[in-house]
């Protein structure tokens, strides 16, 4: 993936859209407290392995966040995921997200869950459901890439690499895909 980014700034926020920014405040065995916390949407994230050819398929994207943090991580290596914002089942989330970011179309009772967890719990805490699919090239109906401007790039990772990539720091990736990985080998290899 090429990205080349540019005046790249940062404003306070004001009227936002999938993000509120919001100031907490508690008491906690006696001691008052304040907390700074962003109220955001849960997520679907969904681990993709294609049988034919034995990887995992994983999206790269631009982060913003990521990039105020760290300028050489010009994208990230993540599970096909999105947010819940839409009155549909979470395994009808994640089978549009497949569609979308990946440009397969998955019948809805192969989207099978793995786990629930929070996420950046320190700043948002919203909750991300993982789930599992098995994709092969039958299932093809698109090249992918996102809807609107996303300008999302697809990854096949091969099975036998996945510990590698675990662990290779230069690569910037999320826990859950991590654990997805772990997940898989435990319970589907």
């Amino acid at each position: 993936m090429n990205n080349i980014i540019k005046d790249f700034k940062m404003s306070t926020l004001e009227d936002t859209k999938f993000v509120h920014p919001v100031k907490i405040t508690y008491n906690q065995n006696g001691v008052d407290k304040q907390w700074e916390a962003v109220k955001s949407f849960d997520s679907v994230a969904v681990l993709l392995y294609h049988e034919e050819k034995n990887s995992f398929l994983l999206v790269q994207q631009f982060r913003p966040p990521v990039y105020l943090n760290d300028k050489s991580k010009l994208f990230t290596y993540e599970l096909c995921a999105g947010i819940v914002d839409k009155d549909k089942s979470l395994e009808q989330i994640a089978r549009e997200e497949i569609d979308e970011e990946c440009g397969f179309d998955v019948p809805l009772e192969s989207i099978e869950k793995i786990s629930s967890f929070y996420t950046n719990v320190g700043v948002s805490g919203g909750l991300q459901t993982l789930f599992y699919a098995k994709i092969n090239d039958s299932m093809k109906i698109h090249d992918g890439g996102g809807i609107n401007d996303e300008q999302i790039e697809l990854m096949y990772l091969p099975i036998e690499k996945s510990d590698e990539f675990i662990f290779d720091e230069s690569k910037a990736k999320t826990p859950g895909l991590m654990f997805s990985f772990y997940w898989f080998l435990k319970n589907k290899s």
